[in-house]
């Protein structure tokens, strides 16, 4: 308002300047006395206000019309009417500016719903979802890209975040324009992880969607990230499980074969060798279910490796589960299992389930191995320090121990130190194998120590 004051005297100044000169340069030059020229250039002054008042009215009015317009007015509606002190001009544009306003609040809540719309479409997306900019910089992220590649990344190149030249390589084909496309690339880590990358042009996806969503404003392209690990494995899983399978019954069922065909001809009236030939059929063909079993284990726990288990879990109360479900093996060989476990011992991120499965397979190995009359302990501790302090259990038992030749090759499928001595025994092979692999999905590991002659010791490493 103070401004529409000074304009008003500056147009009234300019409007009673030159009847002011005037009449002051007659009365220099004698030509009129001092009360007629003053009251000439009173006169003047009264004119200039005369015409600068209405229209500092007039101005005031337009500005109050106009005011609702203004950001912080667009929510209001505007009266129906214009103040009474506005002026005819502000009457004038008064309808006009209602229907402008009118029209710009619903443009307003357009533009907010549209916002609104494209941020939970994003937050929505169980993916990650990446925008970058013409410059390969991280614009934003959803919940998903935040998870996965950290909340520090954005603002920065895309390849401090995921540093893969295929993945780096596809981004660039897309911001010089190319079309879209999709990428494949392996993300290494204690599991690897394959992912399959698709990247478009924003403004592509824009034109196909007719849409023009702020929240995708400054991003060039954009990056939906699949994490296809599962379908690999499966992939590979369904072709490792016809080679191991085929591999491995061929010579269990090459005997049963054998024996089925001495007992149709050669042995076909021999009792005892029935007997006999009948209890060899039946060990092969519980070999053959024992190997079946833990193909089919092998490849369950596969699948989900690169998925890591949330469940609380007590591993204490597993070990007891585990030895006292043993003790009636462990009593026909003399062998005792003793429990050493602390009292306070922490509860740990995994499957209940799994790290049975991890123990049982473990004491299993220290009964079939272990000497006769003697013991099998299981210790456990906590080491290391906060943020990741990790549990260990150790299984220790006392045979013959394994050559060091060996050790690193312990958790590899169908590797036996003893061929003849670990099928004997009822070994698949597979054990330590799937030991090996759901430590991989708990993001733990599996240590062994031997020493020939004395017994081996294998050590469980877990998060809690």
């Amino acid at each position: 308002m103070g401004r529409d004051f000074g304009f008003a005297a500056a147009l009234a100044a300019v409007l009673a300047l030159p009847g002011v000169v005037a009449f002051t340069a007659l009365f220099c030059f004698d030509s009129l006395d001092p009360v007629t020229a003053s009251v000439g250039a009173a006169a003047s002054v009264l004119l200039a206000l005369l015409v600068a008042v209405p229209c500092l009215v007039a101005l005031g009015g337009a500005r109050a019309a106009i005011v609702v317009l203004l950001p912080d007015a667009v929510s209001a509606e505007a009266p129906a009417r214009a103040p009474y002190w506005a002026g005819p001009l502000a009457r004038a544009i008064w309808p006009a500016v209602r229907r402008l306003a009118r029209a710009w609040r619903e443009h307003a809540a357009d533009a907010e719903r549209r916002f609104v719309a494209a941020e939970a479409v994003i937050a929505a997306v169980p993916d990650p979802l990446i925008l970058i900019d013409a410059q390969r910089r991280i614009v934003r992220g959803n919940a998903a890209a935040v998870e996965f590649i950290g909340r520090d990344a954005e603002g920065r190149d895309l390849a401090a975040a995921l540093r893969n030249p295929v993945l780096l390589a596809g981004a660039d084909a897309i911001l010089r324009g190319g079309p879209a496309r999709s990428v494949e690339f392996t993300l290494a880590g204690p599991v690897e992880r394959v992912m399959r990358a698709e990247i478009a042009r924003i403004a592509q996806i824009a034109q196909i969607a007719q849409i023009d969503w702020p929240a995708l404003r400054g991003a060039a392209a954009i990056l939906t990230l699949h994490d296809v690990t599962a379908l690999k494995r499966g992939e590979q899983m369904r072709a490792d499980f016809i080679a191991n399978a085929g591999h491995e019954l061929k010579t269990p069922l090459t005997a049963l074969i054998g024996f089925i065909e001495t007992l149709r001809g050669p042995a076909r009236d021999d009792a005892a060798a029935h007997d006999r030939f009948l209890g060899i059929m039946h060990e092969q063909a519980q070999r053959m279910a024992r190997l079946v079993g833990d193909l089919l284990s092998l490849s369950r726990i596969e699948l989900n490796e690169h998925v890591v288990p949330t469940d609380r879990v007590g591993l204490a109360a597993v070990v007891d589960e585990v030895a006292r479900g043993l003790e009636l093996r462990a009593a026909e060989r003399g062998i005792q299992i003793v429990r050493a476990l602390p009292a306070d011992f922490p509860e740990v991120r995994g499957s209940r389930d799994e790290l049975t499965q991890i123990f049982q397979n473990l004491l299993d190995n220290a009964l079939k191995y272990g000497h006769r009359n003697s013991t099998v302990t299981v210790t456990g501790g906590v080491a290391g320090t906060l943020p990741a302090p990790l549990v260990w259990v150790a299984v220790a038992d006392h045979g013959d121990g394994i050559p060091s030749e060996h050790l690193m090759r312990l958790t590899e499928r169908f590797y036996r130190v003893d061929t003849a001595r670990s099928r004997e025994l009822g070994g698949t092979g597979l054990g330590l194998a799937i030991v090996k692999h759901i430590l991989n999905r708990h993001r733990g590991r599996l240590d062994i120590t031997s020493t020939v002659g004395q017994g081996s010791t294998f050590t469980v490493w877990l998060r809690y």
